[in-house]
This record gives C-alpha cells, structure tokens and sequence, in this order.
C-alpha cells in the first residue's frame, strides 16, 4: 500500500485552509496561482509559499511518496483553479535537493557494475528539466530522511551490536511498506549505511545489514550470511508455530461442540487431531529454541570479540604513552573504591526510614520515651560533678535538656525535620539547638 493512498485529498484541503488563512482570498490566489514570469525576485515569494506548504503537507502527513498529479489537481484546487506554477515549482525543488526522484537512487539489490553502468547511462541521457507531472511518485527528502533515521533508531532499540542484519520483511514491516522500504533502503545504501543482502540456498532469502552506530557500515562477511538465514528460519517457524496455534484452537472448540452434542466418535476424531497438533507443535518449538540458541551463541561470540579489541586498543594505548603496571593498578583501585563507596551510599540511602508516613501520635509516644529517659537520667546521683568547658555541671545540662524538651510543641511540620540528636557531652551546644527548636 503506497503512501499517499492513506490520506484522503478531502482531509489534506482541510489541513490547508486551517493552515493558511487567506486560501480562500480570491485575489491572493490568483497571484500565487499564476504562472512564474520575469525575474527570480518578481516570483521568488510565490515558489518559497508552495514549497514549505508541500514539505509541510508531506511532513505533517508523513508522506514519503507523493503523487504530483495528486498534488496539482485534488490538493491544490480551488473549484477548478489549479496552480499553473507547480510544474516550475517541483522543478526548483528538485534541482535544490528538496525533492527527489526513484531513479535517482542506486538500487543496491542491482549488482556493482550493473549500478555503475546505470550511472552512466543516466547521466548520458539525463534530461535537463524533467517532466515531474509525468512522475508516478515523487520522494520528499526532509521525510525519507526522517523515517530513514526512525529506522535505524527502531532496529538500534532492539540489538546491541554497532550494525544488525534483518530480513526484508521484517524491514518492510519496520518501514511501512514494500515501497518505502525500497525508498529508504536505497537511500541508507547511498549512505553507506545499509547494505542489501541475499542468500540463495534452498529458498531465496533476503534481508538488509544496517549499521546502527555513527560510522559507516562494516564489510559483509559470510557470517552475516548465515545469520541472515538463521533469522529467516526463526521467522518462518514462528509462522509455523502461529498457524498451529490457531488450528489448534479450532479443532480444540470441534472438539468442545461435538462432545456438547453428544458425537463422541466425532469428538474422538478431534481429540485425535489436536494429539498430532501437539505433537507437531513440540518439535517445531524445539527447533525455534534450538535455532534462538544458536543466534545467541553468535552474538556472544560477536561481544566477546568487541571486549577482546578494546582490551587491545587499551593495551596499546598503554604502551604507547608508556603507563606502568602499578599505575594501572593504582587507576584500577581508585575505580573500584570509587564504585564500593557508591554502592555504599545507594545502601544506606535505600535503608533510611521515611518519614512520610509517620503519624503525629507515634511521634508523640517515641517523644514521651525521651521525656521520660531524660528524667530519669537526671535522677540518677552521680558521685562527682563533671564540669564542661563553660563550667556548666552535668546535672544543670540535664536539667536544662528537660525543661527544653517540656517546651517542645508539636505541629504539622515536625516531620520536616525528622530527628534530635543528643549528646550530654556536648553541653550548651545540645541546650542552644533545643532552645531555637522549641516553640
């Protein structure tokens, strides 16, 4: 299904008269709707009004593909008035990179020589000016470099390696279509960052290589090959297991009504049926696990050998900028007490109480305990004063944590400031905080 069959031209005259707000001007439209005559500056506003309103139709759309007969005489008409200036306006466009054409783009299925040939050729016999409402599709590049980059982010969510390798269903159903899949295939190629591939063994095979990092595409090894293959395996197999499923759903509520109605030999039939469904089921679900493992063992394999290279690179660069083994283990040390003292902190961070949830009865009664410890701690004779360094007694400090605490008076922001830290040692300083905390 291409791209411009989903949106309906009635819903694209809607979004224009919202977005322009003298479309229906009768006057305006006639000098925008006039053909180009003059110099550049006498109908340079009037081209730059019809391209942003094309870029903004097909991006707001995602039109990939659009269609310029399409374009000149369902979007743009105005009872029968069409603009006479499109033509020059897609010519424009084209020659400035904002639109562009299939033939344009290599097509990377086509061999090395048979796309040189055709470069060749089309650079022969390419016209200057090319008839654009003759076109079947036309590409808007601002979208095919949009959804080309979408692409890439979708498959990059999925697979941890720099590049992937996907069957090109799975990469027409990513992009949205056959045909713009083609689109953005060719134009990823062009950026050497996609790469057709095929295997033609007992069944022909297709798929695309993707690289999903900055950099350009790595070569294609025939690992890449077998891994394609393999993907295309599970994904029939899935099919298959899909297909059994469903059948065996149906025969499972045969079975159901046939045992309802009272047909037992009938329903023994069924009963049958869905032993050989099972059956049948289990071993290709066993073959599934079996081809899943292996694609795993690759991608551990295609890890381990990215570890391996960076170890490498860092024993080379080590060399190079001549670092000793005891510096390196001194960097090595500092990381880890690095990472032990942050494990350490989110520990203690994970374990601190909350108080949020704390009731203003339970800060009353841990509250009262206090009182009461305190009291009793000021009871208790001691046998020699102990003088601080204000010359305040032990007993005087105690006495004045008492009368401290007696005057403390709980409000709804006592949870804001979640504890009290005593020390009878410290003296006045234990006194002064209580005193500006109380009330």
């Amino acid at each position: 299904m291409d791209s411009i069959s989903n949106v309906n031209s009635a819903i694209v005259r809607d979004f224009i008269a919202k977005e322009v707000a003298d479309w229906d001007d009768d006057v305006i439209a006639v000098a925008r709707f006039k053909a180009f005559s003059g110099q550049r500056c006498d109908w340079e506003p009037s081209f730059l009004f019809w391209k942003q309103l094309i870029i903004k139709i097909a991006t707001h759309f995602r039109l990939l593909l659009i269609q310029p007969s399409q374009v000149k005489n369902d979007w743009f008409n105005r009872g029968g008035l069409t603009p006479l200036c499109l033509d020059n306006v897609l010519s424009l466009m084209y020659n400035e990179g904002d639109i562009t054409r299939t033939v344009d783009l290599a097509d990377p299925s086509s061999g090395r020589f048979s796309q040189l040939v055709r470069r060749v050729s089309y650079l022969i016999t390419r016209p200057a000016t090319p008839d654009f409402m003759a076109e079947q599709r036309i590409i808007v590049t601002a979208v095919l470099k949009d959804k080309a980059a979408g692409v890439v982010k979708h498959l990059s969510e999925s697979h941890w390696n720099p590049s992937c390798v996907v069957t090109m269903k799975k990469f027409q159903d990513i992009c949205g279509g056959q045909e713009e899949a083609s689109v953005i295939l060719r134009y990823l190629s062009g950026c050497r960052t996609a790469q057709y591939l095929s295997v033609n063994k007992k069944d022909f095979v297709e798929g695309v290589k993707v690289s999903l990092s900055a950099g350009a595409l790595s070569s294609v090894t025939n690992l890449d090959y077998d891994v394609l293959h393999l993907i295309w395996t599970t994904e029939k197999l899935q099919q298959q297991l899909d297909v059994t499923d469903r059948r065996y759903e149906l025969l499972r509520k045969s079975a159901l009504a046939s045992l309802q109605s009272g047909n037992k030999k009938l329903a023994l039939s069924y009963a049958r049926e869905l032993k050989l469904v099972t059956h049948s089921r289990e071993k290709c679900s066993s073959l599934l696990s079996r081809v899943e493992e292996v694609l795993g063992v690759i991608a551990d394999a295609e890890s381990t050998k990215k570890v391996a290279e960076a170890i490498q690179i860092g024993a080379r660069a080590i060399k190079e900028n001549k670092i000793s083994v005891e510096d390196v283990d001194l960097c090595l040390r500092d990381i880890q007490e690095s990472i032990d003292s942050h494990k350490e902190v989110e520990k203690i961070l994970e374990q601190t109480p909350s108080y949020v949830d704390i009731e203003d009865e339970d800060i009353e009664e841990e509250f009262k305990k206090l009182e009461l410890t305190v009291g009793k701690e000021a009871q208790v004779p001691t046998p020699e004063k102990t003088i601080n360094v204000e010359g305040r007694t032990g007993s005087e400090a105690a006495d004045l944590i008492s009368d401290a605490f007696s005057n403390l008076k709980l409000s709804d922001h006592l949870a804001e400031k979640p504890g009290i830290t005593l020390a009878v040692s410290d003296g006045d300083k234990i006194t002064k905080k209580l005193e500006m905390e109380a009330v």
